[in-house]
């Protein structure tokens, strides 16, 4: 499933030091979290170039890439997606009828910057992600909620196309200029649970594709040409063969549910790095909300320094995150 997230981390309340307009002095004012919906290991990043030659050739030195990164949770689309927003592996039902138990970064971010529902995007290939969108705490339900663009044309409408989902991305980044923001492509899942191993590939190489053009728009906008970040990972692989189902389902321990992929890209991060430490969905919200300037202490997981260059590392707004 392809995910992206594109964040602020311009606050009021955290004015800019040194040449940086985000958070803390840093130069990123957006963040893109970019999540490709069910690949394995095995079909991506441990066969490179193969079918991402644009992320695994053309991207790769522009950013850093975690070799080690994990689904630690639940591996289901659904938990995976929630572990990323709210830090948190929460056990929650995958068809889209429960919403998270915690709030997310989203409303954490909209609430305490005050910014409008159209600076904060959840763009979704899968319907059912709409439920990223809100919580069950009843502190946050229906508080600060992002603008929806899920699916066909909402909850229960169907998937939508990669391609049109791609093109709803543009659309929305050219016109309301969002700062946060959430993209699903869902066609690798999608069509692994169909059982057609040809549109699965298919799926993964046009996720790159389309990752890759996300990225030359990013870079050419003046609106966002070197103040954004992106981040392109996974919510959960696919069984292994050698598990009851393969490749067509995914939800175990097993290690082709489990391992998965980071590249991150963006000015505040060391371009050509490559980190073998390993690290999980839930470190994306704990590396994030400090980019975005607000705290988020409801995360389980852990700062990402290894991706930050070290005056950006100096400058991002976390008192106990060390200087390597």
């Amino acid at each position: 499933m392809l995910l992206i997230l594109t964040v602020t981390a311009l606050l009021s309340s955290c004015a800019a030091s040194g040449a940086g307009g985000g958070a803390g002095g840093l130069r990123s004012e957006n963040v893109i979290i970019l999540v490709i919906d069910g690949v394995r290991y095995s079909e991506t990043w441990g066969a490179v170039p193969g079918l991402i030659p644009n992320m695994s050739q053309k991207m790769v030195p522009q950013g850093t890439f975690c070799n080690n990164f994990r689904n630690e949770g639940y591996t289901y689309t659904n938990s995976g997606h929630t572990a990323i927003t709210t830090g948190i592996n929460q056990p929650i039902d995958n068809y889209g009828t429960e919403l998270p138990a915690n709030p997310s970064f989203f409303q954490i971010w909209l609430k305490q910057t005050g910014r409008p529902a159209t600076a904060a995007w959840i763009v979704s290939s899968k319907d059912k992600l709409d439920i990223l969108g809100n919580t069950l705490n009843p502190e946050w339900h229906n508080q600060a909620l992002p603008s929806l663009n899920c699916g066909i044309s909402g909850p229960g409408s169907g998937y939508r196309a990669d391609s049109l989902t791609l093109i709803e991305v543009l659309k929305v980044l050219k016109t309301n200029r969002p700062n946060l923001m959430l993209i699903n492509l869902m066609e690798p899942d999608g069509y692994a649970h169909a059982g057609n191993w040809e549109h699965y590939l298919r799926g993964i190489a046009r996720g790159d594709r389309y990752a890759k053009q996300l990225w030359d728009f990013l870079q050419k906008d003046s609106h966002y040409r070197k103040k954004t970040t992106l981040l392109i990972t996974t919510d959960h692989g696919r069984h292994l063969d050698t598990v009851d189902g393969g490749w067509i389902d995914h939800g175990d321990d097993c290690e082709g549910c489990r391992r998965i992929s980071l590249l991150a890209l963006g000015p505040d991060f060391r371009k050509g790095g490559f980190v073998e430490t390993k690290y999980t969905l839930v470190d994306i919200s704990a590396t994030v909300a400090p980019m975005l300037g607000i705290a988020f202490p409801q995360s389980e997981g852990t700062v990402m320094k290894e991706l930050f260059t070290r005056r950006s590392l100096r400058r991002l707004p976390a008192g106990n995150v060390p200087v390597p």
